[in-house]
């Protein structure tokens, strides 16, 4: 079966279980078939499961986003068989800790590869497809590491730098293009397993909207898609209202 000629797709680069999959969960409801990537794909059947049971297009693949040649091929096969893709979303986390002195060569090596160049490899995949329908948008989802360094997150802020100033630059060379650049800053913890497991006192908060409901990051996301051309927002900071900054 060859793919719907008018399906507009919404790929997820890194779509976990929180913000990355409310993002694909977001986008669907409005239409788009959700492409979601993990490098284990397996990982993304409860996902596109929920979506189609909501009535939406889903598709997951596995997909390492460091390796060039998978990333050329997943948005070659995307373009062939689900359809053009309209927005690419730019979710790996990568956030580590390591004091400097401990950290080795392998870790921080690591740490940049997934947060900064797989950044920049699905970010040329989508702007070379995106680039002659004059259309599209590309989102980078940043954090505080991408503006400032903290003790213990010298390979972290170093690539979340690195991510920043590659969407500076894609939005400077892409907007007059047609393609709307953004870099949302994520400051504080988002609603997750691992923050309910780890810092149980700080997930308390979530009753007092003292943490990101990742819900309500996807709006944003979806709202920043949706803006014209004559009011672009490039970067925007998302934080509970408790958050210090």
């Amino acid at each position: 079966m060859g793919r719907d000629k008018a399906a507009k797709v919404a790929l997820v680069i890194g779509a976990g279980d929180a913000t990355g999959g409310a993002v694909a969960r977001r986008f669907a409801r409005e239409g788009y078939v959700a492409c979601v990537t993990r490098r284990e794909a397996e990982k993304l059947v409860s996902l596109t499961t929920q979506i189609e049971a909501e009535g939406g297009r889903a598709r997951g693949f596995g997909s390492d986003a460091r390796q060039e040649d998978q990333v050329t091929e997943l948005f070659a096969t995307i373009e062939r068989e689900a359809g053009p893709v309209e927005v690419m979303v730019f979710n790996i986390g990568a956030n580590v800790n390591f004091p400097i002195r401990e950290m080795t060569e392998r870790v921080y090596r690591k740490v940049w590869e997934m947060a900064a160049l797989a950044g920049f490899l699905t970010g040329r995949e989508a702007a070379r497809v995106m680039t002659p329908r004059g259309r599209g948008t590309i989102i980078f989802t940043g954090a505080t590491a991408s503006l400032r360094g903290g003790p213990g997150f010298a390979a972290f802020a170093g690539a979340k730098f690195a991510l920043r100033a590659l969407a500076q630059s894609m939005a400077r060379e892409l907007g007059p293009q047609g393609i709307h650049v953004a870099h949302p800053i994520i400051d504080g913890a988002i609603d997750t397993a691992f923050i309910r497991d780890n810092f149980p006192e700080r997930y308390k908060m979530k009753e007092q909207d003292g943490i990101l409901n990742p819900e309500h990051i996807a709006d944003a996301y979806w709202h920043l898609h949706c803006q014209p051309r004559s009011a672009w927002t490039h970067e925007l900071d998302l934080r509970p209202w408790i958050e210090k900054f």
